[in-house]
């Protein structure tokens, strides 16, 4: 079985990227708005780049990276510049570094916990919420016998 990472181009002209075992069902449900969410309101949409993937686990991995680049480092990829998309990744850093570079300094504590541990006359802290899939079969590749498929 194959999976697909994929770009859309959307209506106002911004991205979309996703990642599905079916490139063409997903297209469809994009191009109709059966998806919901960011492409649904942003109608109509054009693949602008896939790339076929071995495992969900890669195409998911792919997907997540390609989200975290630039407009400018996507669209020298769906290009195939890829000299453009190396020196997009070196010139990362858009603010310089605040940190002196001074080696000599002792190593920094630790950060603080998120949430500080109560003291004796403090009120215990609320519980973390827990996220429950309500109707588990929309999410792509949820396997509500407890695998994924």
């Amino acid at each position: 079985m194959s999976f697909w990472v994929y770009i859309l181009r959307c209506a106002d002209d911004s991205y979309y990227t996703g990642h599905t075992e079916n490139l063409e069902k997903r297209m469809g449900e994009h191009q109709t708005g059966a998806c919901g969410g960011y492409t649904s309101t942003r109608q109509p949409v054009e693949l602008a780049w896939s790339q076929e993937c071995a495992t969900r686990e890669e195409a998911l991995a792919a997907e997540l990276q390609l989200k975290g680049w630039s407009r400018k480092k996507k669209e020298a990829m769906m290009r195939g510049d890829w000299a453009e998309v190396s020196r997009l990744a070196k010139g990362k850093s858009v603010h310089p570094s605040t940190s002196s570079g001074r080696t000599d300094l002792p190593d920094s504590p630790p950060p603080s916990p998120a949430r500080p541990e109560p003291t004796t006359n403090s009120v215990p802290p609320e519980p973390i919420p827990t996220i429950t899939t309500v109707r588990p079969e929309l999410v792509e590749g949820l396997d509500i016998r407890g695998g994924s498929s």
